[in-house]
């Protein structure tokens, strides 16, 4: 149980088995009604000789960077890249209340001062600076970007811009890595449920009937958003080896106040967050769209999905799988294996790298980045921390968030 700032308890998640199996088929079947695809099952490791992931292997190495006045801190979902030396580049982002939201690189040693560079961003072309972002209307602020390298030395950034009536997943390439142009502000690759270009019909499409009445306010000549384009924030891509593209985003499942699932203290009351796979030959058009990870029978009721991220091995797909408590309001990083992507081994069900203690910088939360980083002989894990709850109505003294470090020597068991 766990006290919230107004002394409330969060009780403790309960199942009764007709309704849970009528959610766990709700949820699982959801994605083939609406877009027309299968949905994969998630399975043990049983006839899998690379699948084994090592419990809890990591060791703590502190903080790296820290949250400041121009907002809190994030690599959620952000790089993690290797420079010469023993140098790092941290890719990250700053959000929060009243904050302007943007992407950064952070270059330097862990333990000592990173050298900080946030985006400049422009109307028009980008401008020269170490990161620039160009093309992006007014008053549009960038958040949890994902650098992919491409072909022939080229750059594309990924990013959810948060405007006006807009959220959206936007794509900006690069010839150096440093000067970003947005590809096409108005044809984003996803789009969040809230933003202008999604109408009542794409939602119902979609599944979420209680935003059927939603009108569109997209301007004259921007196109509407497609059903199979709507989905939560949290959104990770990868380029793979053949070239083409696979991308790893939140799907939404409606559920009802009479449903196991339901915990009205959530910020998504009546959303239940589940992870869907997308495919695309060159990463801008998505058509291909499958659910991959649900809660299943082995799952308590209040289990949610918040996000997956991949580290592409020779054994397989390596997945740090955001591990959402919604009534405890808390989140853990799940370790879990993929030979293809699709059908998923889930061990663990539980934390891969345990939360600290109360008070602690990761004490409430923990989101993993990108990907892992082997270098030196060990894996390197630089994740997300935070004292406070999802929700944030109760935390471990002030509300904190940081950049923590952690490595170790081998993630398979």
């Amino acid at each position: 149980m766990v006290n919230t700032k107004g002394g409330m308890l969060m009780k403790k998640c309960t199942e009764h088995p007709i309704r849970r199996r009528a959610f766990l088929a709700s949820v699982a079947g959801s994605i083939a009604c609406t877009f027309g695809s299968s949905c994969a099952t998630t399975r043990n490791s049983a006839g899998s000789k690379h699948g084994k992931l090592a419990a809890s292997p990591w060791k703590k190495c502190g903080v790296v960077m820290t949250s400041g006045a121009d907002g809190m801190i994030q690599n959620f979902t952000s790089a993690v890249e290797t420079l010469e030396g023993k140098r790092w580049r941290l890719w990250f982002s700053l959000s929060g209340t009243g904050v302007p939201f943007n992407i950064g690189i952070a270059e330097g040693i862990p333990g000592e001062k990173m050298e900080r560079h946030m985006a400049v961003l422009s109307e028009g072309d980008p401008v020269d600076a170490p990161l620039a972002i160009g093309n992006l209307p007014k008053d549009w602020r960038p958040v949890q970007g994902v650098h992919v390298p491409l072909a022939n030395g080229r750059h594309r950034l990924y990013f959810w811009a948060h405007g006006p009536k807009v959220v959206r997943y936007l794509a900006a390439d690069s010839d150096d890595g440093r000067r970003y142009r947005v590809i096409d502000p108005s044809r984003p690759c996803i789009y969040h449920p809230a933003d202008r270009a999604v109408d009542g019909k794409a939602a119902a499409e979609a599944g979420l009937s209680n935003r059927a009445k939603q009108l569109s306010t997209r301007p004259a000549g921007e196109p509407a958003a497609l059903a199979r384009q709507i989905s939560n924030d949290a959104t990770n891509v990868y380029r793979l080896p053949d070239g083409t593209f696979e991308m790893y985003s939140v799907g939404l499942v409606e559920v009802g106040k009479d449903h196991p699932g339901y915990v009205a203290h959530d910020n998504c009351a009546g959303w239940i967050r589940v992870i869907d796979r997308y495919a695309s030959k060159d990463g801008l058009d998505w058509p291909d769209r499958r659910r991959i990870i649900v809660p299943d029978e082995k799952d308590p009721a209040d289990q949610q999905f918040y996000y997956l991220s991949v580290t592409h091995t020779p054994q397989g797909r390596l997945g740090t799988l955001g591990h959402y408590r919604v009534e405890a309001q808390t989140m853990d990083i799940e370790a879990c294996f993929s030979e293809d992507g699709i059908s998923w081994q889930r061990d663990m069900r539980g934390p891969w790298i345990p939360r600290g203690k109360p008070g602690e910088p990761d004490s409430y939360m923990v989101y993993a980045p990108h990907s892992l980083v082997e270098r030196d002989g060990l894996w390197h894990l630089f994740y997300t921390a935070c004292t406070e709850a999802h929700n944030h109505k109760h935390s471990y003294g002030p509300p904190a968030r940081t950049i923590m470090h952690a490595t170790c020597k081998n993630p398979w068991g």
